[in-house]
């Protein structure tokens, strides 16, 4: 089942493939692997019931199966813990039974780069020789163990410091010779200057980092320490997701995404894909035989960047983390969600709508801003039968509301 060009270690000749190519392979795996989800993860074979796997055969097909999103998959883990009948194997056969906030529940196994984070290390410089002191949780998170695997896979030598007591890790990096860090992009910077209080001399000169802002100041300030420090995109569900590539001017623009994922942007709340350049939310489908989540709603804000590449790697590029898509509020006591401007966008035939949430005197008030053909008075009426409450409708010009990603906005001050 697994397609052998899917290998996750580090392959200049896959990376440089042609995207035909790439997709060739990529939806030859996927059928397989809806296949196989089928007939063993009886929680992904509900979601995908009456679907021909054999019929998936590129992005507009992949686009019409239902889209995942984390609020179903912690209903489906509490009626079926604990991976909600996603996996293709039971929790016993995996090496590590994991728990993110929520509580949402991932598995995880000990095999080589199983999470496939070499990539986004080997493009950051980091590989044998390296000392890697590797920053991120091993507690109950996945996040230090998905870095470690992807850091042995290319013949690293790992520090597990994990997160706190900062002076302990510091000072385990100084007498251990670390040369690289792998962590939040915040705390390399609170390891320099403990280091600089303890008189001590840390010898990273490169970075690979996750799970916050990297500023451009940050970033600046860490070159000015001779440290190239690159980020990743990663989640507990997915691992890798998309990397950042340098050249000999420093980073690259954008992200490249990763080998073994399909991500798509869509339109937050529908799933319908976006045009090149639109900020949407990022939606992936994870190319794993062991926890094959297809369609995956990540909640995050992101766009495609044309082109490819300076580093050579033609796989497509997004921008990087943009923001949350999930812009859920609540007003007058009811939610509304971007599901519900979506379903309007689709009913009336809209090309692009943004619902802006303010207050007027002691009461909330909706503007609907919409681009598209339809009478103002008309949409005003299908957001009162949609979204169950009153609100105003205005036709707005071609092109002219933010490409931001938002459908709702809500500008709201409550202190």
């Amino acid at each position: 089942m697994t397609d052998p060009d899917l290998h996750p270690s580090p392959d200049p000749a896959l990376e440089t493939r042609s995207m035909a190519e790439r997709e060739r392979s990529q939806f030859h795996c996927l059928i397989a692997q809806i296949r196989d989800a089928q007939a063993r993860a009886p929680g992904m074979a509900r979601l995908l019931d009456g679907v021909a796997a054999e019929r998936v055969t590129d992005r507009a097909a992949l686009s019409r199966l239902p889209v995942l999103r984390k609020s179903t998959l912690s209903e489906m883990q509490r009626a079926a813990p604990p991976f909600g009948g996603l996996t293709t194997r039971p929790a016993g056969d995996f090496t590590w039974l994991f728990q993110s906030p929520g509580p949402i529940y991932e598995p995880g196994m000990d095999s080589p780069d199983w999470w496939r984070t070499a990539r986004a290390l080997d493009a950051a410089g980091i590989g044998a020789g390296d000392v890697v002191h590797n920053a991120f949780a091993y507690h109950l998170t996945p996040a230090g163990h998905m870095l470690e695997s992807g850091a042995k896979a290319l013949g690293a030598v790992v520090i597990p410091g994990g997160v706190g007591n900062t002076e302990a890790q510091t000072r385990a990096a100084a007498d251990l010779g670390a040369t690289a860090y792998i962590g939040t992009p915040d705390y390399l910077q609170a390891m320099l200057d403990k280091a600089a209080e303890l008189g001590l001399s840390l010898r990273f000169d490169k970075a690979l980092v996750s799970g916050g802002p990297l500023f451009p100041a940050m970033r600046a300030g860490y070159a000015e320490a001779g440290i190239l420090c690159l980020q990743c995109y990663a989640t507990a569900d997915l691992g890798l997701i998309a990397y950042e590539t340098a050249g000999a001017e420093g980073p690259n623009p954008g992200m490249v995404v990763d080998e073994g994922v399909i991500l798509e942007i869509t339109r937050p709340g529908s799933g319908d894909p976006l045009p090149e350049g639109e900020v949407g939310e990022v939606v992936v489908t994870l190319l794993n035989a062991d926890y094959p989540l297809i369609r995956f709603a990540t909640g995050d804000l992101s766009a495609v960047l044309s082109g490819e590449s300076p580093c050579g790697r033609t796989n497509m590029r997004i921008k990087g983390w943009m923001g949350r898509a999930d812009q859920t509020t609540k007003v007058k006591g009811m939610f509304v969600r971007p599901e519900q401007v979506s379903a309007l966008i689709q009913r009336m035939g809209l090309t692009k709508a943004r619902l802006t949430v303010d207050r007027e005197g002691d009461a909330d008030r909706m503007h609907l801003a919409f681009e598209g053909e339809a009478k103002p008075a008309e949409v005003a009426d299908a957001m009162r039968d949609i979204l169950k409450l009153r609100g105003t409708a205005e036709q707005v010009a071609a092109d002219s509301l933010p490409n931001d990603g938002k459908v709702i906005d809500d500008l709201r001050k409550f202190d």
